[in-house]
């Protein structure tokens, strides 16, 4: 048995399938995939995120300490911004995707849950060189994703700060039902949305009301199998899939969260070293409907050239896209491929990351 969030007797009690992730037992579906997803881009899904390490940085050091460790900028943070950055071993390697959200002088970094461990050991091990403090409250806590086109007017009257003047990347300290929250415009569904964190039995009420009063507008609880499905259409990494240790984010696509030419940070000179015929993400359209799975061989010609790290059968598009690393000789926009499933060459064209990108109203 793993952890688990302050949701799960909420999954139990509605029937979820329930699965290990990251150490945690998390819901993957509560009715089908597709409802889940189709529901999430035409209404709204609500997804248990508390899984998702939260640990706190405090003290005058805190932004030095954050500089030091993170690909991206957090000198420049304005309040209450969120900003995606990464944060690399010493070999360049990615150990780990995260968000950082600025609040004054303190700071909150969320990361992915089968990595808070390893970062919190990585941290303590740096931290004693900076006037900063480091607490986890990622089991003292809770965490809830609201995403898709009803998501704010849903969650609106829950909810003190006005959800429609939070920008894209920032949020608010607000209150929840009353009791304190943080709400943030961020997600991981290429769809408009909210990230909710609060005391456990806030977020417990709160996922509660949200069903009951959008069932009837086609709000669904989504579990990770519709968050898998609607990432890949967003052309969003995954980490144990398009993101490891192995692999650095400038070949990854990420090298915009990358700021090597006037910061320091672990791994940027290994990062700067790196060879630049590495393999590269791209994303693949394939003929037909077979899904292409994680290691399924790439081809040019007879030649490898690669290897899936995600695929599926778009709901929202109703093809078979997948991400890959390919050489870079094949990463070129409209370069014809094969996926090897099962034995069968299924043809696919390399093609622009994301897949889908949700209409601005």
């Amino acid at each position: 048995m793993g952890l688990r969030t302050p949701l799960f007797d909420e999954h139990h009690r509605t029937g979820a399938k329930i699965v290990d992730f990251g150490g945690w037992d998390m819901p993957v579906v509560y009715s089908s995939i597709i409802e889940e997803h189709n529901a999430t881009r035409s209404g709204a899904g609500l997804f248990d995120v508390s899984h998702m390490g939260r640990l706190w940085f405090k003290g005058a050091g805190a932004k030095n300490f954050l500089e030091h460790l993170l690909t991206n900028r957090i000198s420049d943070l304005q309040e209450g911004q969120v900003r995606y950055s990464l944060v690399l071993n010493l070999q360049g390697g990615t150990r780990d995707d995260v968000l950082v959200y600025r609040f004054g002088e303190d700071y909150l970094m969320v990361v992915n849950a089968s990595n808070r461990l390893k970062l919190i050991e990585w941290f303590e091990g740096i931290r004693p060189s900076f006037d900063v403090t480091m607490t986890d409250e990622t089991t003292t806590s809770a965490m809830m994703a609201v995403q898709g086109p009803l998501a704010l007017s849903l969650l609106q009257s829950l909810v003190a700060a006005r959800l429609d003047q939070i920008g894209y990347y920032y949020s608010s300290i607000t209150t929840l039902l009353g009791s304190r929250a943080i709400v943030s415009r961020t997600g991981y569904t290429g769809e408009d949305g909210v990230e909710l964190i609060a005391a456990p039995e806030v977020i417990v009420e709160a996922w509660s009301k949200l069903l009951d009063v959008g069932r009837e507008q086609g709000v669904r609880p989504a579990g990770l199998g519709a968050r898998d499905t609607l990432r890949i259409e967003a052309g969003m990494p995954l980490y144990g899939h398009e993101l490891l240790e192995s692999v650095d984010p400038v070949q990854a696509g990420l090298g915009w969260a990358v700021k090597s030419k006037d910061k320091d940070f672990i791994g940027k000179d290994a990062l700067l070293q790196k060879n630049s015929e590495r393999p590269v993400r791209v994303g693949l359209e394939l003929e037909g409907k077979r899904i292409a799975r994680e290691g399924y061989s790439v081809r040019s010609g007879g030649d490898e050239v690669g290897a899936v790290t995600s695929g599926t059968l778009s709901p929202t598009l109703q093809k078979s896209v997948a991400m890959a690393f390919v050489d870079p000789g094949s990463r070129q926009l409209g370069t014809q491929l094969t996926v090897d499933v099962r034995g069968s060459a299924v043809s696919a064209t390399v093609v622009r990351l994301p897949f889908y990108r949700r209409a601005i109203h």
